[in-house]
C-alpha cells in the first residue's frame, strides 16, 4: 500500500506530455512489487500430492497387468495358429496321394493313356519324363521347410522379447510354402489340404502384425 501510494503521489507531481494518457490504478497495479502473490503449502494441497501420485503408480501398474494379460491371451491364439498347421502339415504328409505307390500307379495309367492313344511314343521315353515329374511334384521339401519354419516361430515365443518382426518374416516364409504346395499338388486331396493351410497361415500372420 506504502508502494501504490508513493506511485500515485510521484505520477501526480510529473507532468504528463500531450498525447499520453495519465497513469491509471491499473497500471499502477501491475508494477512489480505491489501486487505479490504466494501459494502456500497447505494440508488440502499436500494431500492431493499424495493422491495423484499414488494414482499414477496404480494407473501404470494396471496398465502394465493389461498389456500382460494381451500379451498372454495374444500367444495362447497363435500358438493354437501352429498347432493347427502342425496338423496340417501332417495330414499333408500322411495324405495318400504322396504314397510311392499311389504315384506309380497314377504314373502309369497316364503312360498307358498315352501310348495306347498310337501317339507313337517311346514308352522308354515317356517313363523318363514321368519321373521327372514326379520329382517335381514331390512336396517333401517344402514340407521340411514348414516345419523348420514352425519351430523357430515357437522358439521365438517361447524366448519373448521384441519379436514381432521377425516372426511377420516367418509368416511371410510359411505362406510362400504353402502357396509351393498348393502348386505342386497332383491331387484334390492334398490341393485341399494347402489350402487349408493358406488359410491358416493368413490367420497367423494377422495375429503377428499385433506383436511388437
Amino acid at each position: 500500500e506504502a508502494l501504490l501510494a508513493a506511485l500515485a503521489e510521484a505520477v501526480a507531481r510529473v507532468p504528463v506530455p500531450e498525447g499520453i494518457a495519465p497513469a491509471t490504478m491499473d497500471g499502477l497495479l501491475g508494477v512489480r512489487g505491489v501486487i505479490e502473490s504466494e501459494e502456500a503449502e497447505s494440508a488440502e494441497t499436500e494431500s492431493l500430492a499424495r493422491d495423484l501420485a499414488e494414482g499414477v503408480v496404480r494407473l501404470v501398474a494396471d496398465l502394465v497387468e493389461a498389456r500382460r494379460a494381451e500379451g498372454r491371451a495374444l500367444q495362447e491364439i497363435i500358438n493354437g495358429h501352429l498347432g493347427t498347421l502342425i496338423a496340417i502339415i501332417q495330414a499333408a504328409e500322411d495324405c495318400p496321394a504322396r504314397k510311392p505307390d499311389a504315384v506309380r500307379a497314377k504314373l502309369a495309367a497316364s503312360v498307358a493313356s498315352l501310348t495306347e492313344a498310337g501317339t507313337g511314343l517311346d514308352p522308354d521315353r515317356l517313363h523318363q519324363e514321368a519321373v521327372l515329374l514326379a520329382a517335381k511334384a514331390d512336396v517333401r521339401e517344402e514340407l521340411d521347410r514348414l516345419r523348420a519354419h514352425l519351430a523357430s516361430a515357437a522358439e521365438l515365443i517361447a524366448g519373448g522379447g521384441a519379436i514381432g518382426r521377425r516372426l511377420d518374416f516367418l509368416a511371410q516364409e510359411l505362406g510362400r510354402e504353402a502357396n509351393t504346395l498348393c502348386a505342386k499338388a497332383n491331387d484334390i486331396t492334398l490341393s485341399r489340404i494347402g489350402l487349408d493351410l493358406k488359410a491358416v497361415v493368413e490367420q497367423f500372420r494377422e495375429q503377428v502384425q499385433n506383436v511388437e
